[in-house]
């Protein structure tokens, strides 16, 4: 387990974390989610030992880390930016953490062919970092960080300077590492849809705090506050409440707890339908359908229909 106990940092006058305390389980896949400045790459790095708290202390496996250097807290690091080294081929890449800490060549061979074949790069041991796509240098990257068998694996916008698809396609496969080599991971991203697809657990931050910790699906559906529910996909306003566009039911007649709305767009994409409703004395609300029920209800500008939204579904602002 990681163990993050009262960690606050400054610098300077601006507090990038404070009296921050989390638990990280073992062999879990937990996501450090937030804007820009919440503090989440802040304490990664302290977990890491590449920072020192102010205050605070840093367990790992139930021994304090806090002021051991970061070489000997069998940590694993993957940065956004590869940092390969280009003059050496794959293979030594992978190789090299092993290397400095002279393992038998032997050993240090059949480990680096067993990590190659668990990131899909088998037969390009002898390439350079040059010869390689993106996607294809940071799975060395993830190899190379595994080699020396960390208890901890920390990733710090591994994704970040990749295209979409090629992102999609690595979180996936991400995921698939993880299941298989069980290492405890602790992945920094502000990608919520990358953070809800791989983690088990998530730890949503903002301006150096702890917001909420949990299961992906447990945030989604019961957010601790207006930021998070906010943060984790788009929200409308009903009232004086927030509520997700996919969740408000559009009704053709008046009934209990509804709000009485006009049809302004409709814009059909596909698989969904999107209505923006006007409500007296609110700014537009935009309501997302489904095709079918789209069909059903036959929308068109201009027409009068009523709006509401489970009580579940609702998050106090």
């Amino acid at each position: 387990m990681i163990a993050a106990r009262g960690v606050t940092k400054r610098f300077g006058d601006f507090v990038a974390l404070d009296d921050v305390s989390i638990e990280i389980p073992d062999g879990s896949l937990t996501a450090l989610l937030g804007p820009s400045g919440s503090g989440k790459s802040t304490l990664l790095r302290i977990v890491a030992g590449l920072e020192q708290p102010d205050e605070g202390v840093v367990e790992i496996h139930g021994s304090d880390q806090t002021r051991v250097p970061p070489q000997r807290r069998e940590i694993g690091f993957v940065f956004q930016h590869y940092a390969a080294f280009k003059h050496m081929t794959v293979h030594d890449n992978v190789a090299f953490g092993l290397t400095i800490r002279k393992q038998p060549k032997q050993r240090v061979r059949a480990r680096v062919e067993e990590l190659l074949g668990i990131v899909g790069l088998s037969g390009y041991a002898e390439r350079y970092p040059s010869q390689l796509s993106g996607g294809q240098r940071q799975r060395m990257a993830l190899a190379r960080a595994l080699a020396v068998e960390p208890r901890v694996l920390l990733l710090d916008e591994p994704f970040g300077a990749l295209d979409a698809l090629v992102r999609a396609e690595l979180r996936e496969w991400l995921r698939r590492l993880h299941e298989e080599v069980h290492v405890t991971t602790v992945l920094v991203t502000h990608d919520q849809e990358e953070a809800m697809a791989i983690a088990d657990h998530l730890v949503v931050m903002d301006h150096g705090r702890i917001e909420q910790v949990g299961p992906p699906r447990e945030i989604y559906d019961r957010p601790a506050n207006g930021f998070v529910m906010g943060f984790l996909g788009p929200v409308a306003r009903l009232g004086d409440r927030l509520v997700r566009p996919h969740d408000i039911v559009v009704e053709l007649e008046p009934g209990e707890d509804a709000v009485e709305a006009q049809v302004g767009r409709v814009v059909h994409l596909g698989f969904e339908v999107r209505v923006e409703l006007v409500l007296d004395g609110q700014d537009p609300v935009l309501v997302q359908l489904t095709r079918h029920d789209a069909e059903q209800l036959e929308l068109a500008h201009g027409d009068i229909v009523w709006v509401r939204a489970p009580r579940l579904a609702q998050a106090a602002t």
